[in-house]
């Protein structure tokens, strides 16, 4: 079959332009991205603007499907196009504050209806009607238009989980346009001097399909083709034409053959990319994965760099995959324990440095290798579990001490747990993002995490263990998910705020928690009495009624004994 489609490089700037619109077709995926990729996006725009940034920086593939070449479908490429938009909204929200704190307020307030009609939308010259540049899909346009587009207050409540997204993004690009540009009578005129030259340095490589078949089947092949051409597969290209320049015997060349196999056999060519990170961040300075394979060719110039970093890279495969497996067989009780915290918790930035230290202590020190383990993933639980900071700062401090310790600056273990204390959130910090805490345990990950809280502060509450696994025990909300009558004395907006506070959660066992279901507070007070949870039983104990006081007094409580159970001596 014929495709007839048109590929070319846009800038930013050039697809807004000319009264272009872009339409997310009604039942495309729905926003998806987090913080990980809005600070990935960000760091790309003001790497751009660095002493030595580059002069433009590629978005990748848009594909577009279009019948008139003015109005557009997306078929690919609607997350990055929604986060551009959410980051120029930012940008125009920032202005109106500047103009209402009285800062160059003529000015700016002219920059952002600059900004508004050029990237966001405009009043059609015909009918007057405003158009948007941009319509997601059937469950995030309502949103886009209602509040985001025309900048009005955003609603916290009712929203669908994407909603929630795009108002989360919009807030963050904001925060982080206030902490660059501050409040300054220059400020506008700063920020939009950057957005004017950031339009013109954002490029898509566009392909534009006349006809939905055409679209879905350029979708098809990008897509086919990304996962062959990986990174995997453009570093083994890379290292094998630079070891094949030279003459170079058939059998040394299976033997490399052979090795990479081996690296991606055990890995998995999807997983590949993320440990080739790893592992360079583990010994060189920190790249982020859309650099990491320029930087890699920067650095490996000559087939005899080509075997050092094959070699590495076979060595060190194993070890990344053990940190990714608790249950591997080289582990012992207390790392396998920490590991499978860091496994529960979903974080990934201590791999580099983690891969640097066993390279360093396993052999020499296990015994201390085991205590940075433990170290990383207390300071894993306050830094990104509960307290929630910014893992970019992190990140970088995980890379310097890794770099530190592959270069063997470190001598003991204890170097790098003290090197550690500048990413733990201290008692107050953490105590105080604690009583606060909620967790939806609606995703069955939350709801893992939330277990593991409870079931190790009754631990260190009475001295008992719990199989935190045992279908035997549930995870019981005091204040219940599906509230009837009984529950009627607090509001419904006041239900939803505590509901997934940890204060309102408690371990029960199973049967118990079947028979009180949505129950009034009076009947569940009779199950918790008998319960063989210490944490279930003060509940009954000391309160007599459950709102939103008591759930607070309970929850610092929890808080107090959570910093004895997740703490790391520095003093050592």
């Amino acid at each position: 079959m014929t495709m007839n489609f048109n590929t070319a490089n846009q800038t930013f700037r050039q697809l807004l332009g000319n009264g272009l619109t872009y339409h997310v077709p009604p039942f495309q995926r729905d926003y998806s991205w987090t913080e990980d990729e809005w600070d990935d996006l960000w760091q790309d725009v003001l790497g751009l603007f660095t002493e030595d940034g580059e002069l433009a920086h590629y978005l990748g593939y848009l594909v577009l499907q279009s019948a008139d070449n003015r109005r557009f479908d997306i078929i690919d490429g609607q997350q990055r196009m929604t986060t551009l938009s959410l980051m120029m909204l930012a940008g125009m929200a920032y202005l109106e504050e500047l103009v209402e704190a009285g800062l160059d307020a003529e000015n700016n307030h002219r920059r952002k209806e600059q900004l508004q009609g050029s990237y966001i939308g405009y009043v059609d010259p015909v009918t007057l009607a405003p158009r948007s540049k941009l319509e997601l899909n059937r469950h995030n346009n309502r949103f886009y238009q209602t509040y985001l587009a025309p900048l009005e207050p955003l609603p916290q409540r009712g929203l669908n989980s994407s909603e929630h997204l795009l108002r989360k993004g919009f807030i963050w690009f904001k925060e982080h346009i206030k902490a660059k540009f501050e409040e300054k009578p220059d400020s506008g005129q700063q920020f939009v001097t950057m957005i004017d030259s950031l339009v013109d340095r954002l490029f898509f490589t566009v392909i534009t399909v006349t006809d939905e078949l055409n679209a879905f089947k350029v979708f098809e092949t990008l897509n086919a083709r990304g996962v062959r051409l990986s990174a995997t597969d453009l570093l083994k290209n890379y290292l094998f034409s630079l070891i094949s320049a030279a003459d170079i015997h058939d059998l040394e060349l299976k033997v490399l053959e052979e090795r990479w196999e081996h690296i991606v056999g055990l890995l998995g060519s999807e997983s590949f990319p993320e440990f080739l990170r790893v592992f360079w961040n583990s010994r060189n300075r920190l790249v982020r994965k859309a650099e990491l394979f320029k930087t890699i060719r920067r650095h490996i110039g000559n087939r005899e760099q080509a075997f050092v970093l094959l070699r590495d890279l076979d060595n060190c495969a194993d070890v990344y995959a053990a940190l990714r497996d608790p249950g591997d067989a080289s582990w012992n009780g207390p790392e396998r324990t920490a590991l499978k915290q860091l496994l529960m918790f979903n974080v990934r930035q201590p791999l580099a440095m983690l891969m640097a230290c066993h390279q360093r202590f396993f052999e020499a020190d296990r015994t201390g290798f085991a205590r940075i383990l433990r170290a990383v993933a207390v300071i894993s639980f306050r830094y990104n579990v509960i307290c929630n900071l910014q893992t970019h700062e992190q990140e970088r401090l995980y890379n310097g001490i890794a770099r530190k310790a592959s270069e063997g600056a470190y001598a003991h273990p204890n170097e790098v747990i003290s090197a550690l204390g500048a990413v733990y959130p201290d008692d107050r910090q953490f105590k105080a993002a604690f009583s606060e805490k909620e967790m939806r345990t609606t995703n069955s990950r939350n709801k893992k995490v939330v277990r593991y809280i409870l079931f190790e502060i009754e631990r260190q509450s009475s001295g008992r263990s719990f199989d935190v696994e045992s279908a035997t025990y549930s995870l019981e909300h005091i204040l219940p998910e599906r509230a009837g009558v009984d529950w009627s004395y607090i509001d419904e907006p006041r239900q939803e705020r505590l509901l997934y506070r940890l204060g309102n959660m408690t371990p029960l066992e199973a049967g118990s928690n079947r028979e009180v279901g949505n129950a009034g507070y009076e009947p569940k007070r009779e199950a918790y009495r008998n319960s063989d949870f210490q944490l279930t039983r003060a509940v009954a104990e000391h309160y007599d009624t459950w709102d939103e006081q008591k759930l607070d007094a309970r929850q610092q409580q929890m808080a107090n004994v959570a910093s004895a159970v997740w703490r790391v001596e520095f003093n050592d």
